[in-house]
């Protein structure tokens, strides 16, 4: 622009010439009229859809410059993608309130809004409320004048708790939350007492059930067996160590063949290896077959649950089978996991050889499972009281046709609290059911209990009542501390486990991980016990110590009942069970089918005094040998001692005088009469009565002497030779001026 007086304007026109001297380089020139009459544009668009130079320039010239340049380019991706973008809706007609075509969508909608629907429904709602309040207040009735509505105000779940909770202030402390936990002597915690209370089963009108009838007598006694005299029959009950009470009893059998068993059981039984029968089954069993019920008291190991198992099949073998939705017709109660499910794998193995289903039922296991396998139907139950109630109060089953019941271990459900549970169960079978009982000990508050179920029991013992089998030999060490038993154990683990398997049983949790992970340590795998464990844990533990595939097992009390295990030559107690009792059924481990073992019970002098009293008295009634370290260890406990008889010569009765209480005794002398030698005034007998007369006398002497003398005319004339050491020493004492008590 400068210089020519020409310059270039936007989009190739001329400016027009100014003065320089009024011009301005940042002026905008106006729109002339030769750029209003520039037409339009015709396309704009090329054949590739892109703007031509023309439109371009013709865009520039008509001055649309603010509309230009708002929309952003779009990139290479945006331009691709817009195939792919649905079309933006139109938005629909809405015709305006009171128009004709509002009406006319009215009518041809049929169809009500669901929201406005709902909406008119709250206020005609709202409205009848509001109507009704009205009219309470104006009448006045009481709660309901205030218009109280059930699905706000009345309290939920959560509310009730906190409302029962501010009722009951003291229910919060046994909820188990803010308890103290207590520690023992050890550190550790000791776990609150759970206050779980099984329910029992409600009672039940028997006189309004219509039970089917059966039988449960099979036993035909064997002609061998009734040619018997008493005698004989006497003679085979001590050859067999058993005592047979009750009201006709049955006589006992000497071999299998005198059972009257078909062939498929008695090859099970061979299979079993029993070569004839133990001396509990062979009373037992007989007594079981003619359906009797029946009190079992034998040793651990004495094959109890053989006894009634065999009688258990004939019996489910005589009875129709089961139709859909039947219950079992032989229920066995058990007081623990593990002997229900030693006594599930026993009934399973004889049971098989009928094609009997069996189902073990015990809490710890999936109830689910538990149900659907009583859905199938099965012959035998063997549980624990607390599933089993729980189950038929689910209708998983029931106990209508249970004909056949029995007690395992009874003394220890009693013991355990399942009293109520039991005798639930037992009420719920028919009264003409066939019941039987089996232990190893049976105290005799519980064996009065147990009767109540029983009608007309046969009593059958084995042995003493809490006896260890006579297989065993036991054995006893006693050590000054309790760390010496340690290194005993593994000088002679390395003996133990040539023999067989080792049960080694320890009284606490703790000491049982300890002594796991010692052994450990020393390069012995030993598996691992104790009640805290998972019931799928334990099972794990149990089934690979059976198939021995580590041969040592570190147990609690857990393991002292119902464990079967027949390679088990060795029990260890290396800490002293809490009762004798519960000692026998851990020798009871060992010494089973026929096979002798030993078992080792490890005293501590500091500790185990007062448990040698119980264990000396055990081995008495085992007729085993009582060591001579045993017994003087038992003397040092005062309840031992005391109770305890007493050895060496007897003492003579009525030696020195006519003592408080003395009455004359026909055949011998009267000491009163007969003359009293003189004794010399020396010696140490006159020394003991001078140092007593001396002592009262000295407690005495604040008493003043009497000025009443007539008691001296009733006191008898001496005679010579009699009592002159007592005149002497009266005349001696006389010259004190005093009277003395022994005047």
């Amino acid at each position: 622009m400068s210089g020519s007086g020409k310059g270039l304007g936007f989009a190739g026109f001329t400016m027009p010439k100014r003065n320089p001297s009024t011009v301005s380089l940042h002026a905008v020139p106006p729109p002339t009229a030769s750029m209003n009459n520039v037409p339009p544009p015709s396309s704009g668009l090329s054949k590739q859809g892109y703007s031509t130079m023309n439109a371009i320039t013709q865009n520039a010239m008509t001055g649309n410059w603010g509309t230009l340049g708002k929309k952003r380019a779009k990139t290479e991706d945006e331009y691709f993608d817009d195939d792919d973008e649905p079309p933006t809706p139109a938005l629909a007609y809405i015709p305006a309130p009171g128009s004709p075509t509002n009406d006319m969508a009215k009518e041809n909608n049929d169809e009500v809004d669901p929201l406005d629907a709902y909406m008119a429904g709250l206020e005609q709602q709202a409205a009848k409320d509001l109507m009704t309040s009205k009219e309470n207040e104006a009448t006045g009735k009481g709660d309901i004048a205030r218009g109280t509505r059930g699905d706000i105000d009345d309290m939920d779940d959560e509310e009730s708790y906190y409302k029962y909770m501010e009722d009951n202030p003291l229910t919060a402390l046994d909820d188990g939350s803010d308890v103290e936990i207590e520690y023992d002597e050890d550190g550790n915690p000791i776990p609150p007492p759970k206050k779980k209370f099984i329910d029992p089963l409600p009672p039940i009108d028997h006189s309004e059930i219509r039970y089917e009838t059966f039988e449960k007598n099979f036993y035909t006694p064997h002609e061998d067996i009734e040619k018997l005299t008493d005698e004989q029959v006497e003679e085979l009950k001590n050859n067999l160590g058993v005592k047979i009470s009750g009201p006709e009893p049955p006589r006992p059998v000497s071999s299998f063949a005198h059972l009257g068993f078909d062939e498929q059981l008695m090859k099970a039984i061979r299979r079993s290896e029993y070569s004839q029968p133990t001396p509990i089954q062979a009373a037992g069993v007989p007594a079981a077959l003619a359906g009797r019920d029946l009190i079992g008291i034998a040793r651990t190991g004495s094959g109890k649950t053989a006894a009634f198992l065999w009688p258990l099949l004939v019996h489910i073998m005589d009875q129709k089978e089961l139709a859909p939705g039947d219950g079992p017709i032989g229920l066995i109660l058990a007081p623990t996991r593990e002997l229900a499910q030693q006594i599930y794998m026993e009934a399973k193995r004889f049971g098989k050889v009928y094609n009997i289903r069996c189902v073990c039922c015990y809490g710890g296991g999936s109830k689910w499972e538990q149900t659907k396998a009583l859905e199938g139907g099965a012959e035998i139950i063997v549980g624990t009281p607390g599933r089993v109630i729980d189950l038929v109060k689910c209708k998983a089953t029931d106990l209508g046709r249970v004909t056949y019941l029995v007690l395992d271990e009874a003394d220890r459900m009693f013991d355990m609290g399942f009293e109520p549970q039991v005798r639930s169960i037992c009420n719920h079978v028919r009264p003409e059911r066939q019941a039987l009982l089996f232990s190893a000990t049976f105290p005799r508050r519980v064996e009065k209990l147990a009767r109540d179920a029983l009608h007309d029991p046969v009593r059958v013992q084995h042995g003493a009542a809490g006896e260890a089998c006579h297989l065993v030999t036991q054995h006893v060490r006693i050590f000054n501390r309790p760390e010496e038993k340690w290194p005993w154990l593994l000088q002679n683990l390395v003996e133990f486990l040539s023999a067989g398997s080792v049960l080694i049983f320890v009284t606490k949790k703790l000491d049982a991980e300890q002594t796991a992970a010692n052994l450990g340590v020393q390069q012995y795998d030993a598996l691992l016990l104790h009640g805290d464990m998972d019931q799928a844990d334990r099972n794990k533990v149990i089934t690979a110590f059976k198939r021995q595939e580590q041969n040592i097992l570190v147990a609690t009390d857990v393991a002292a009942r119902g464990l079967d295990i027949p390679h088990i030559r060795t029990v260890i107690n290396y800490t002293v069970a809490r009762d004798i009792d519960t000692h026998t059924h851990r020798v009871g481990r060992t010494g089973r089918a026929g096979v002798r073992g030993d078992a080792y019970t490890l005293l501590a002098k500091q500790t185990d005094k007062e448990f040698a009293g119980h264990l000396l008295r055990n081995l008495e009634g085992a007729q085993q040998e009582v060591p001579e370290e045993l017994t003087q260890l038992a003397m040092q406990s005062a309840w031992f001692r005391k109770s305890r008889f007493k050895k060496g010569k007897g003492k003579n009765l009525n030696i020195g005088g006519c003592g408080l209480g003395y009455k004359e005794r026909p055949g011998l002398p009267n000491i009163s009469e007969e003359p009293v030698v003189s004794v010399p005034t020396g010696g140490p007998a006159t020394d003991r009565l001078a140092s007593l007369k001396q002592a009262f006398r000295s407690q005495y002497n604040k008493f003043t002497a009497s000025t009443d003398h007539s008691w001296e005319q009733t006191r008898p004339v001496l005679q010579p030779g009699v009592n002159a050491p007592a005149a002497q020493e009266e005349k001696r004492v006389r010259k004190g001026g005093k009277k003395s008590r022994w005047e």
